[in-house]
Order: C-alpha cells, then sequence, then structure tokens
C-alpha cells in the first residue's frame, strides 16, 4: 500500500492501522517552512520525548527558511529516511520512529527517535569472570554491537542485518570478520535464519533451536554467552556472532564440544593453572554423568571388586533402606533438581536459603528415616558439585539429563551397561554437527594441531593458528614472539 497524498486519507488510514492503541500519538501541525499542514505520527511508549521536542517539533514550529518537499525540510536528527511504503511506515512507528507526512506528498520521513525503556550495561549475570570484563549484553542489539566493536575497531569487522518472524519483524545482526570467516559456513547460517518462517523469535534459545543441526540431541550445538570479550575471542578464531535484538545474550556458531568447557579466564591466567582447571572440568563431566550409574552398578553387581573394608561400610549404611540402589539414586537425583529449580525460581535471599536448607534437611531426614543410605547422600552431593563445575549452563543441563538413562542402564546391565552407554555417547558426539562442521573436533575428525587448546591449554606464545573446527580462510594467527 502507498502512502496517501492527502492528510485526511493519512489520518483515517492511521485510525484504521491502529484503532485502539492509546499511547499513539498523532499531532498535526501547521509548517512555517512548507506553509502547509504536517501530521507527526509516533508511538510515546517507544519514542524518546526530548528528542522530539528538541530535534524534530521545534524546528518545524520555529525554522522560517522555505522548503518545498519533504526531503528540504530542517529536522536535527541525525539518522533519518525517506519512503512511499505504508508497510514501512508502520515497522518504523514499532521500532520507535516517528514518522512525519506532508499534505499533498506521497511521500514520508521516517526520523530516528527511538527512545524505548532498556536498562544499563552491567555485569553478566550467569557467566562471571575473576580477571575478565564486567560488561554484559543488554537486549538492546545496538548497544550490543557496540560493545563488540570496542573490542574490535577493525573494519573487516562486518554486520549482516536481517529481519525474523512475520508479526515480531525481530532484527538478527550477524557479525563476522570478512577476511577470516569462511564465506560457505555464513552463508549456510544465513539460509537457516532465513527460512524461518514463525511469527517472533523472542530470544536467542528459540532462534538456536530454530537452525541447529540436530533437534533430537541432548547437547547443545551453538553456544550462548552474555560477555562481550568472550564473543569476541570467538569472532578472532573465525566464527560467527548472532545478535538477537531483545535478548541479552548472544549465539557463537559454529562449535566444538570442547569449547563448552572453557571460559574467558582461561586466557588470563598463565597455561599451567588454566590447563588444571581445564582437566578438573573435563574430570567433573565424567563424575556428573556417572558416578551416580557407578554407584548402583558397583552395589548391584559388581561388589566383589570393593575393598572388604568399604563393602562392610556401604553393608552398614545400606542394612535399614528399603529401596534398591536404582530407586535410591533417582529419588536422591529428583531431590536435588527439584531443589535447584526451587533456588533458581525463587528470589536470590530465599532461593540460597532453600538450596542449603533444604538439601541439608532433606539429606539428613532421608538418611533417619532409612529411605536412602549415607553413601548415597555423599554420591548425588559429589555429583551435584561437579554438574555445577561446568561453565556452560546449556552443556550443565544435558549432562544432569544424561546422568538417568545412564542410571537405568546400569541397574539392569551393570558395568558392561556404562560401557554401553559411554559408547554410545562417544558415537553421537562424532557424528554430531555444528552448522555442518563437525562437532566433536579436534578429535572427531582427529586434529593435533588444535590440541593445544582443548582439555589443555598451552602457552598463548605456541598458538599460532586458529582452530580448523572453525573453518576459517586464514589460518595464520599471530607471529612468533619468543624464541
Amino acid at each position: 500500500m502507498w502512502i496517501p497524498s492527502s492528510l485526511a486519507e493519512v489520518e483515517a488510514t492511521i485510525q484504521a492501522t491502529w484503532g485502539e492503541t492509546p499511547d499513539l500519538v498523532v499531532c498535526r501541525l501547521n509548517v512555517r517552512q512548507l506553509k502547509k499542514d504536517v501530521v507527526l505520527l509516533y508511538l510515546d511508549s517507544l519514542a524518546d520525548k526530548n528528542s522530539i521536542n528538541n530535534n524534530v517539533l521545534q524546528p518545524l514550529l520555529f525554522e522560517t527558511h522555505d522548503a518545498t518537499n519533504v526531503e528540504e525540510v530542517a529536522v536535527l536528527i541525525g539518522q533519518k529516511k525517506y519512503t512511499n511504503l505504508w508497510s514501512e511506515v508502520e515497522t518504523a512507528v514499532f521500532q520507535g520512529e516517528s514518522v512525519l507526512f506532508i499534505d499533498g506528498e506521497q511521500q514520508a520521513l521516517l526520523l530516528d527517535t527511538q527512545g524505548w525503556p532498556q536498562r544499563a550495561i552491567a555485569e553478566p549475570q550467569v557467566e562471571s569472570s575473576i580477571k575478565g570484563a564486567h560488561q554484559g549484553f543488554i537486549e538492546t542489539s545496538g548497544k550490543n554491537i557496540a560493545l563488540i566493536r570496542r573490542y574490535l575497531p577493525n573494519r573487516e569487522l562486518k554486520v549482516k542485518e536481517l529481519v525474523v518472524g512475520r508479526r515480531g519483524k525481530t532484527k538478527v545482526a550477524l557479525l563476522y570478520l570478512e577476511d577470516v570467516t569462511h564465506p560457505e559456513v555464513l552463508k549456510e547460517l544465513e539460509d537457516r535464519i532465513r527460512m524461518i518462517d514463525v511469527d517472533a523469535v523472542v530470544n536467542t534459545g528459540e532462534l538456536m533451536q530454530l537452525i541447529e543441526d540436530n533437534p533430537f540431541s541432548p547437547f547443545p550445538q551453538f553456544l550462548l554467552t552474555e560477555r562481550p570479550d568472550a564473543a569476541v575471542s570467538n569472532l578472532l578464531q573465525g566464527r560467527i556472532v548472532v545478535v538477537v535484538d531483545r535478548s541479552p545474550s548472544v549465539m557463537i556458531a559454529p562449535m566444538s564440544f570442547i569449547a563448552f568447557f572453557q571460559t574467558i579466564d582461561d586466557y588470563s591466567t598463565r597455561w599451567m593453572i588454566a590447563t588444571f582447571l581445564r582437566l578438573l572440568r573435563t574430570l567433573a563431566f565424567f563424575i556428573a554423568i556417572f558416578l551416580p550409574s557407578l554407584y548402583i552398578a558397583a552395589i548391584s553387581f559388581h561388589y566383589e571388586l570393593l575393598p572388604l573394608n568399604l563393602i562392610l561400610t556401604v553393608g552398614e549404611s545400606r542394612e535399614q533402606v528399603p529401596l534398591p540402589p536404582i530407586l535410591e539414586a533417582i529419588l536422591m537425583e529428583l531431590a536435588i533438581e527439584m531443589l535447584r529449580e526451587a533456588g533458581l525460581r525463587l528470589p536470590a535471599p530465599i532461593g540460597q536459603t532453600v538450596g542449603i536448607v533444604g538439601g541439608v534437611v532433606i539429606g539428613q531426614a532421608a538418611v533417619q528415616a532409612g529411605l536412602v543410605s549415607n553413601i548415597m547422600v555423599v554420591v548425588v552431593a559429589i555429583t551435584a558439585i561437579g554438574s555445577f563445575i561446568i561453565p556452560n549452563p546449556d552443556m550443565s543441563e544435558s549432562v544432569r539429563l544424561i546422568r538417568f538413562p545412564m542410571m537405568i542402564v546400569s541397574s539392569l546391565f551393570g558395568v558392561i551397561g556404562m560401557a554401553i552407554g559411554l559408547m554410545i555417547l562417544v558415537i553421537h558426539l562424532a557424528c554430531l554437527e555444528s552448522l555442518g562442521t563437525p562437532f566433536g573436533s579436534p578429535f572427531a575428525p582427529v586434529r593435533f594441531r588444535d590440541w593445544k587448546d582443548t582439555v589443555v591449554r598451552f602457552p598463548l606464545w605456541t598458538m599460532r593458528s586458529r582452530p580448523l573446527s572453525a573453518h576459517p580462510i586464514q589460518l595464520k594467527r599471530q607471529t612468533k614472539t619468543r624464541k
């Protein structure tokens, strides 16, 4: 639909389009510049009223120079554009812009007066850091892109903007280094986003689920982060950062499995300490998945493998427990999961109290009532701590989910069931892809050169190449700085 030339028709179209919109402002003025009437349209809840008053209304009312058309109107707005399509007017109004219609003109002036409510840049709530920056992304894509540009003021940093959603019209920006990122990977990601046909994408998590390679995998195939320094670190490796408007986190693609166990602090500390912490996280991953299963298998099938003193201790602990090990383990694991979820949903001070007091009280009461053994409480506690050590929340949730089928197979087949479960897990990770690239890299396929930055971290001056898992077109990262 084209913009009507008559202001009467414009006002009638506005009334038909936004009939029940109490925060819509329609202001009709007589402009001295044009010697004509104009209509200024904006949403009071999304526009900056100070900017409209000082930079739009005052020049329109008091500027005396003559103007013959919409393009000669003097307003003090740096970013403005023209349109003759009513659909673009609707989109602009809902994005906080002001629209100026001039009597007799089939063209409207779109003014950048955005001023919706937004929070200040603050420290990330989930990904805390000791030596890293204390700035996190917010819900405005423009400011998130600005945070990334502060770290990477380079002309090769490109921003490609897309719009997703028929109703929501969510802005999605793809950030990448043009001389590093592989164009085929970029095209694959762009094509997947363009194929999305939904009403709206509310946050980055929804977008991630709509474009992932294997929606039935328990593992996350893209990384979500709320840290600008982590996003820039991945950009320099040749990956792509996806910024979704109205979401406080960005998505990074493609990713590898081992990247979910790395943090930005790993590169701010000495390589020996970083290596120790990564090995600790890897050990915590296996403990969080297999420790309850190992307990069930040892008690149910392979008790002869335990030392005699430990067998006596376990037997004494389980003497009054009426439940089999699998039910005992599932009962305690479900209790821990419920306490964890309750702690997240409640206000912060109350949530911490519920988590601590609830865990102590329920564990002690369960042991005294004879429902579970002391050993089981210790096993569940160590398992919970292991899942907390995993730095990425999505990977931690996946580990918590995988733990339950592992306990079931170990209760049926013992250690053999655990071995089968581990084999299935390894095969699945080897076959999984992230944006068409191997998720198991650099272990499947084997790329020895990339092992310098996996479960161990070599000194920074030895890592002169970008990881092949990101498919960069420029492999060399830095020159040798030590002899």
